[in-house]
């Protein structure tokens, strides 16, 4: 087709030189794949930097402690990625000794890995003719062809894939693949798109129709819940402090964080000042004092976060303390290691 042919050419042209295309090594692909899911590719690819430099093989990645990698992961979010690919690496070596299945099906198995990304392995990896779905496809099909089914729709993404089947590159797969995808990324963007310079500007329907800025639909929206965290900062004469592993389900799972109060509303310094004494009352606290005189906001992408930080001082060694100096050892939520960056703890 004349869409797919222009669309290869243009890729040619204008795709960016990444690390995880120079490839066919499915571990790579695979760790861009994770890393990029709800993330940038500026944002992303220091950590992909960082994670094959300490990781070269999925060997490596294996062995490694959830410590380690949630550290190398601290800022990039969405951690459940971080732990459901240190446990699919763990798999693939263990039941797969180290090589990954070389296909769509077998691909979709692993923990972690849902439909685009077998996909996207699948097609860079193997040169397997399958279409890979993502939000950068989802626009420019739906605008491109006028497509109004709501994306968020449980009938959209066997749609949008049977038409991407239609379309993709037999011969290779891979380029399509790549192709589609980036052309979202830099030509077809959610916003403001520059339509004047666009290959397709005589052929797009949706720029014909002038519904650029309606594709493509999403009625669903995402419902934010606030929560309120305050978090105490405990002090020592020797530097010592109290810190706790998250282990239940939900935000930030197995990262490290201060002891915390959350509380249903904004509250303020004296009720969190009474909280401390009468939940903390078996350490002999001195004085309490905010960190923090401006609320920090947190936001996640069904939550959020109204935090604040105090400082608590006590008179008594804190039994099992971790020493200041070994904080930035541990994986915190990047709200957190800001805060520890900032003031110096």
């Amino acid at each position: 087709m004349n869409f797919s042919n222009s669309l290869l050419q243009w890729y040619l042209q204008n795709k960016r030189d990444l690390p995880w295309r120079n490839t066919t090594n499915a571990y790579p692909i695979w760790l861009s794949e994770i890393m990029l899911q709800q993330t940038r590719v500026a944002q992303g690819l220091p950590y992909f930097i960082a994670f094959t430099e300490a990781f070269p093989t999925v060997f490596d990645l294996a062995k490694a402690n959830e410590e380690q990698v949630l550290k190398l992961w601290q800022g990039l979010g969405y951690y459940s990625r971080a732990r459901n690919m240190h446990k699919t690496a763990q798999i693939i070596v263990s039941n797969y000794n180290g090589n990954f299945p070389d296909n769509y099906s077998g691909l979709l198995k692993l923990k972690g890995i849902g439909e685009y990304t077998a996909a996207a392995i699948a097609s860079f990896a193997f040169n397997e003719v399958v279409p890979v779905v993502d939000g950068n496809v989802y626009r420019v099909l739906a605008r491109y062809f006028d497509i109004e089914t709501d994306i968020a729709s449980s009938s959209a993404r066997k749609e949008f894939t049977a038409l991407a089947k239609e379309l993709i590159s037999v011969d290779n797969p891979a380029l399509f693949n790549q192709a589609i995808m980036e052309f979202g990324a830099l030509q077809c963007v959610p916003k403001n798109p520059n339509c004047g310079i666009c290959i397709f500007s005589s052929s797009c329907a949706a720029l014909q129709k002038k519904k650029v800025d309606k594709l493509p639909v999403k009625l669903k929206k995402t419902k934010v819940t606030n929560r309120y965290f305050n978090y105490l900062v405990f002090l020592d004469k020797e530097n010592n402090t109290i810190i706790n592993k998250r282990t239940e389900k939900g935000i930030w799972q197995n990262l490290y964080e201060f002891p915390v109060i959350e509380t249903n509303e904004e509250v303020g310094f004296e009720t969190i000042t009474e909280a401390v004494k009468t939940s903390f009352s078996d350490l002999k606290i001195e004085s309490v004092s905010p960190y923090n005189n401006q609320q920090i906001i947190h936001k996640l992408s069904h939550q959020k976060l109204h935090i604040n930080f105090y400082k608590i001082m006590v008179s008594d060694k804190i039994v099992d303390g971790i020493e200041l100096d070994l904080l930035k050892n541990y994986p915190f939520p990047i709200v957190i290691y800001n805060f520890i960056e900032k003031y110096s703890i």
